[in-house]
């Protein structure tokens, strides 16, 4: 992730520019039938795991410890040496996630610090190659979510602090490399013979997660039209999205929002990041950080994790939530019992979730809406009053609660609809689900 270089917390730096390069502004596009088909299951999903992890673990500091503290590249890479995550259990991750309600995970395949996670004939700066655990954890991490069924995505850094021929950008000027080195033909041949290993080992994966084009000025020609052509041709139902935050480019299938809902900007890193039509997504920390650091235990609540879930649906957004799992291999305590917690909810609530879309009535202070056919479901996660007014036109056929279906009663006009509830919500989510007229 992107952040504010003078802050050495866990924040992304965003930002809409207003010109792209000009390729990607004259490109054209055309998804196959088998993207399309992925990108409304990705719509449907809803809820996503996000979990950032490599060596920088070992510094209990976060993923950006290298580049705030100014690590030299070759000081750094000795954490390798002692990395052994002895209690990475693959099984017990998926079950784990899976658990939550969430139906995928995208994991770190190689970070802006230049480790692989990956077994890979690119670089010997890998899991297998550098450390001594020797194990390809993407590998295994793979098998095991094809097994339990759960789709699996991969980040990847565009951006690279330890290589000599990554031309240098706007971070990483304190870890030693070399100015005159830079190469930019070698560093894309490096990049895109990776992403063809990750798109040809590890079996069908869902999403390639970009992320550090904010590197370098607008002007610079990441050569992202034939990069993404490369990722559609190996697998063309894989998705693309890149955490750039400007318009989407040409071959991107959805968009992502760091920190923020989309249309948002409460965070102070989304404005003016307009939404397009693609598939969105909004990532957001389980605590504060992405990586793992050790003074970090500020977690969100299991209600406030629901309600930002809630509240992405209403946007017609997934939620990708962020764990930085332990340097041992372990996810942390509180993480898993969050995500245990979110799963008990979505076992009751996950149909007025999972495969909707935005409803009819736009997001509130009060609450937000998801639609699914006919079925018009009314979160209310804020109210102080048993009365709550809709601007709905579309006549209502029915009115219940939705956890216990008992009726609630209402009045219609022309104008709009007012709900009549029993008693003051006070739940994480009150749900009144509304059976409209075709």
């Amino acid at each position: 992730m992107k952040r504010f270089i003078r802050n050495l917390t866990s924040t992304a730096l965003f930002g809409l520019t207003a010109s792209l390069p000009a390729f990607a502004q004259t490109s054209t596009y055309t998804p196959t039938p088998e993207n399309l088909q992925a990108r409304q299951e990705f719509q449907d999903n809803k809820f996503g795991i996000f979990l950032h992890w490599g060596i920088y673990s070992m510094t209990a500091q976060g993923e950006w410890y290298m580049n705030n503290r100014n690590i030299h590249r070759d000081e750094y890479a000795k954490l390798a040496s002692g990395f052994y995550p002895s209690r990475f259990n693959a099984a017990e991750w998926v079950s784990a996630i899976k658990a939550s309600g969430a139906k995928y995970i995208c994991i770190t395949s190689r970070h802006h610090d230049s480790f692989s996670m990956f077994d890979t004939k690119e670089s010997d700066f890998d899991i297998v190659d550098a450390t001594p655990f020797k194990r390809d954890i993407i590998k295994e991490l793979a098998e095991e979510c094809h097994k339990q069924g759960i789709k699996l995505h991969f980040y990847y850094s565009h951006l690279d602090w330890k290589r000599e021929d990554y031309p240098l950008g706007g971070t990483g000027h304190g870890t030693g490399r070399p100015k005159d080195k830079a190469n930019w033909d070698t560093y894309y041949r490096f990049m895109n013979n990776q992403l063809t290993e990750l798109l040809t080992n590890y079996g069908p994966i869902g999403a390639i997660w970009f992320d550090g084009v904010w590197d370098h000025p607008t002007s610079f020609d990441w050569q992202l039209e034939e990069q993404y052509a490369l990722i559609h041709r190996l697998q063309p139902s894989c998705l693309v999205g890149n955490n750039h935050h400007r318009a989407p480019y040409a071959g991107e299938d959805f968009q992502m929002f760091e920190r923020d809902l989309p249309g948002e900007n409460k965070a102070g890193f989304s404005k003016g990041q307009e939404v397009s039509a693609l598939p969105l997504e909004t990532c957001e920390t389980m605590n504060g950080m992405w990586g793992y650091r050790i003074e970090d235990q500020n977690y969100k609540s299991t209600k406030t994790l629901i309600q930002l879930l809630v509240r992405a649906a209403g946007k017609n957004a997934n939620l990708l939530m962020n764990i930085g799992p332990q340097p041992n291999g372990e996810l942390p305590a509180v993480a898993v019992q969050r995500m245990k917690e979110m799963g008990e909810w979505m076992a009751q609530y996950g149909e007025t979730i999972y495969g909707t879309r935005a409803g009819d009535i736009a997001p509130h202070p009060w609450g937000v809406s998801t639609r699914k056919g006919n079925r018009l479901f009314i979160h209310i996660l804020d109210l102080q009053d048993n009365r709550l007014y809709l601007p709905l036109k579309t006549k209502i056929k029915k009115a219940i609660r939705y956890l216990d279906k008992t009726p609630v009663a209402f009045s219609q006009d022309k104008e709009g609809a007012l709900l009549k509830l029993p008693e003051i919500p006070n739940e994480m989510d009150y749900v009144v689900e509304l059976e409209l007229k075709e």
